[in-house]
């Protein structure tokens, strides 16, 4: 789209008002030609948002431009067709530009620029976005504003929240923004790998692309070896050559689990020692007594969970309805750890979670959200041994609706601690000593609990995807021993199933005593993104319904239409990446996914902090005593929701990069070997190849596939020869071979020993309009256009 021009004049004679202004945080934005009162124009709207994100609301669109009546109902129908086609998409309570930066966003302040302003960047960004924006940050006067407090101060290295503005320079970065506050203040401290040299000390290798490389002198390596991986600090900055450091610590081989998942947590910023205040303050921790409390001990609730689980967060129980309106119906019970009981808001404990958001799992490591005396002993529902907790009693009817629900604040005693192995085992007929006792009076109530929740949930319909999670197993060194799919039980969906309907209660209830709190809202997919998956689908012959009301049941049509197809695979990763991604807003939009309305994360306290927020506010607004939600936070939603997002998705991209490196590392002698894969991306740049027996995917470059010229077919996902018609498309079973393993960079790439397969006429026909579109003429046999140009 072209971009409006700036209209320095007011023809209607009328002053711009506030429209002309971006708020009095905001650097001043030249004002649109606009009249008020009438409804402005989409390219109006667009320019608009772009210039004002502050006020991208649709209440607050209407009232810039003055809209009343009809015209308000109109600017509505207008935002609803943007969103539709792409021009727009949602982000809590606004409107954005799609890939525009957010009105309140965490970054990174990475750099200065050549005036020695601090510059930032988001500290996540979508892959497929390119690269991250520049952010130039406007520090205050340290009166604050408008000589109101102390103004936060920021430096490099830091990580903030921020208001974000459109730039009136634009010359310089797009954005321009006002601290909030500083998240995390980071030490100088580098990672790398210490590599010896000659005649003593040694040289840092960066592990981060835009690290630098230095000198260690003989008194400084700390007692490291060729191959570490080591922290360090500067010791010394000259003017001319390298940076001398000093090895701080060695965290070990660089080959290790230990080390791998070290330099995830060191390059993405994820707090992972706790401060001694926080420390002294979990281990001052008495526990909980009675005040507010119900006496649930002798409720035989159980825990399922992992069998290497060190916390247990929910234990559940069932049993039939005794009332005779509800017959068949039945009565479930899930209660969680009163995390809120000993996290108070504003304390060391609640800062520290806040500041980190969620635990994060690497393959034989947890960075856990609170420290081990709260998340393994106080608030973990251990056997036999009493444990707070906030409960919901839950009532089914026999087709599986649930027609009510209670929450209490309780003390319990957990009757048993099992695997899910262990209680899939015993319903299936495999008791051992421990669930034999249990298996009449608990589990099977809580199984026949299951299959009447399940009958709601199949009416329900929620996305039904089957993509498969692999998990590492590791060896006594911290090397990879292998890669395994882990059977998917009916113990795991059942307490999935009882732990959704707890997070649809403790939604339902906070709403009903109108109580601010943050939902786990997840958006429809977008307009642009079901037209990319309509065009795929059609050329496998499969169709998929326009308009904008798609609901999660559309797709499940779609997959059962591709199961037990050669498609099924590759059917299901576009389906996957026609959606969204799941965020938390105090807004709440639904949840697509489940298909449900209203969605709270309710059920894991201990591992995520948007269930402690909702935990307090349950016990504020249903007068349970301490612990309870105050104004501060109510008024902070906006910002603790933005912050938590951004961390789940840091803790992801941390989980995912470790994963990768190891797999690089534990394939880095193999190079040369053939593989079997499956081509699970295609670019205008190549192919990825999946190897399923590692979970680990590699990339192809174009430039390696042959002589012939490739062209990128985005509908048909494929990459063809326009001589031969032969090509690749996603999901193709392929052989590779390993050309390279980068173990640091957590990179393979592969060169492909599979031929090229026929591609289909509509592929042929796509190369032929190419060729005419491009004016190109047929080369003689064995030459190609130049390959810049597809």
């Amino acid at each position: 789209m072209s971009r409006i021009p700036r209209d320095r004049t007011n023809p209607a004679g009328k002053r711009p008002g506030k429209i002309g202004r971006a708020g009095k945080d905001a650097p001043a934005v030249e004002p649109l030609n606009i009249v008020h009162g009438a409804l402005p124009s989409r390219e109006v709207i667009l320019r608009f948002i772009a210039d004002h994100p502050q006020k991208a609301s649709k209440r607050e669109l209407a009232k810039a431009f003055g809209l009343k009546g009809d015209n308000r109902v109109e600017l509505k129908h207008m935002l609803q067709e943007l969103e539709q086609e792409g021009m727009l998409q949602k982000n809590r309570k606004s409107l954005i530009r799609p890939g525009a930066l957010p009105p309140v966003t965490v970054l990174d302040i990475t750099t200065r620029d050549k005036d020695g302003d601090l510059i930032g960047r988001p500290a996540e960004w979508p892959e497929d976005q390119g690269v991250a924006p520049a952010v130039a940050i406007r520090q205050q006067s340290p009166a604050g504003r408008q000589g109101k407090g102390k103004a936060p101060v920021a430096g490099l290295g830091d990580r903030i929240l921020a208001k974000i503005f459109p730039a009136v320079d634009r010359g310089g970065p797009a954005y321009t923004a006002r601290i909030i506050k500083v998240i995390d203040r980071r030490r100088g401290a580098s990672m790398g790998v210490f590599r010896t040299a000659p005649g003593g000390g040694g040289r840092l290798l960066p592990i981060e692309r835009r690290g630098e490389e230095m000198v260690i002198d003989p008194d400084f390596t700390g007692g490291a070896t060729d191959g570490d991986l080591v922290e360090v600090e500067i010791a010394r900055l000259g003017r001319f050559g390298l940076p001398r450091a000093k090895v701080l610590s060695v965290v070990g081989s660089v080959g290790s689990e230990k080390a791998i998942s070290m330099i995830a947590i060191h390059a993405h910023g994820i707090p992972h020692v706790f401060p001694p205040a926080v420390i002294a303050e979990a281990d001052a921790a008495k526990p909980a007594s009675m005040s507010h409390r119900e006496d649930w001990r002798d409720v035989p609730l159980i825990t399922i969970d992992p069998a290497d689980a060190k916390d247990h967060d929910d234990a559940v129980y069932a049993e039939l309805d005794p009332s005779p309106d509800n017959p068949g119906g039945v009565i479930v019970t899930v209660a969680i750890a009163d995390v809120s009981w000993y996290v108070r808001p504003n304390s060391p404990l609640d800062r520290e979670a806040l500041k980190r958001g969620n635990s994060v799992y690497f393959p034989d490591r947890v960075v856990p959200m609170l420290p081990e005396r709260i998340s393994n002993d106080l608030c973990s529902l251990k056997e036999g041994v009493d444990r707070p907790a906030l409960a919901v009693r839950m009532s089914f009817s026999g087709e599986g609706r649930k027609i009510g629900h209670t929450f209490h604040r309780i003390m319990m005693k957990s009757a048993a601690k099992l695997s899910y192995q262990q209680a899939q085992a015993a319903i299936d007929g495999k008791p051992d000593d421990q669930t034999g006792p249990m298996l009449e009076p608990i589990l099977k109530p809580l199984w026949h609990a299951y299959e009447v929740m399940k009958r709601g949930r199949d009416r329900r319909q929620p996305l039904e995807l089957d993509m498969p999670e692999r998990k590492i197993l590791l060896k006594p060194d911290g090397t990879v021993d292998q890669v395994v799919v882990p059977p998917r039980l009916d113990a795991h969906k059942l307490i999935e199933e009882m732990m959704i309907q707890a997070n649809v209660c403790a939604a339902e209830t906070l709403e009903k005593k109108r109580q601010p709190l943050i939902y786990r809202i997840h958006d429809g997919p977008t307009l642009a993104k079901q037209e990319i998956l309509r065009e795929f689908l059609a050329t496998l012959g499969i169709s998929l319904a326009k308009g904008g009301n798609m609901r999660a049941n559309n797709f499940n049509g779609i997959l059962a239409k591709a199961d037990g197809t050669p498609h099924q695979t590759m059917v299901n990763e576009m389906v996957l990446r026609s959606q969204s991604q799941a965020i938390y807003g105090p807004e709440n939009i639904g949840h697509f996914g489940l298909n449900l309305m209203k969605y709270a994360h309710f059920t894991s306290p201990i591992r995520r902090y948007a269930d402690l927020i909702v935990h307090r506010a349950l016990v504020g607004s249903l007068g349970f005593g301490e612990g309870g939600i105050t104004p501060d936070e109510e008024a902070a939603l906006d910002d603790i929701a933005a912050e938590i997002s951004t961390f789940e998705r840091r803790a992801m991209a941390a989980e995912r990069e470790t994963v990768d490196r190891l797999i690089a590392h534990h394939l880095s002698g193999r190079v040369g070997e053939e593989f079997a894969g499956r081509v699970s991306g295609v670019t205008k740049s190549g192919l990825f190849v999946a190897l399923p027996d590692y979970g680990a995917d590699g990339f192809v470059p174009i430039s390696t596939l042959g002589t012939d010229y490739f062209i990128y077919d985005e509908a048909h996902q494929a990459l063809s020869g326009e001589r031969t018609g032969l090509g690749y498309r996603l999901g193709d079973s392929v052989t590779v071979k390993l050309a390279e393993a980068i173990p640091l960079a957590g990179a393979l790439r592969f060169e492909m020993i599979s031929e090229g397969r026929e591609m289909p006429a509509a592929v042929r026909s796509f190369h032929k309009a190419g060729r005419r579109d491009r004016g190109q003429v047929r080369k003689k046999p064995g030459t190609r256009p130049p390959r810049g140009r597809h």
